[in-house]
């Protein structure tokens, strides 16, 4: 619940910020996608990870960059779970979940810290697991009190969902 009220702070502040502002500043966050069984697209996930997720769903995090909408920049890995989860066989006991996490760009990776390779993997997870549970199996968490994601696999080391200036490299010219 807490986190679906920080992820509503963060879209209304981002819709009435008026755009000139909006180009100047933008905020840094691990974004949350799916695509549901059949999928090949990405979908901006706006309930956060404690919701139901069916097998053959594909989960996907990229840490963002966004100053106008939430999140904008989609993991680089298609979710192609046929492609993902090859291998991986069935059974009546448990649920394949493909998973992606995208560690986004140097153009803005916080100073210090280096952006690391794309995780792409086949989760096998109990029926009644959550996209929180898919992401625990495969990489650490760190998460607000908020329940907002701040950190994957160490990355970034500190900080939560920060304002930075928009970098330079991403203004439209």
């Amino acid at each position: 619940m807490k986190f679906k009220i920080v992820l509503a702070i963060i879209l209304i502040s981002t819709f009435v910020t008026p755009s000139a502002q909006a180009a100047e500043k933008g905020w840094r966050y691990w974004g949350y996608f799916q695509a549901a069984p059949g999928k090949t697209v990405w979908t901006a996930a706006m309930t956060g990870p404690t919701v139901d997720i069916a097998d053959g769903s594909v989960e996907g995090w990229s840490f963002v960059f966004s100053s106008d909408d939430i999140p904008s920049v989609l993991p680089r890995v298609k979710p192609d779970f046929k492609s993902i989860c090859a291998g991986v066989k069935a059974d009546k006991d448990t649920k394949r979940i493909g998973l992606v996490i995208d560690f986004g760009s140097s153009a803005y990776a916080p100073k210090g810290e280096k952006v690391r390779k794309t995780i792409t993997t086949c989760v096998r997870v109990a029926k009644e697991s959550q996209g929180i549970d898919v992401l625990g199996q495969v990489t650490k968490i760190r998460a607000a009190s908020s329940g907002l994601i701040c950190g994957l696999a160490g990355y970034p080391a500190k900080e939560c969902g920060v304002e930075i200036p928009t970098p330079k490299s991403l203004i439209k010219k």
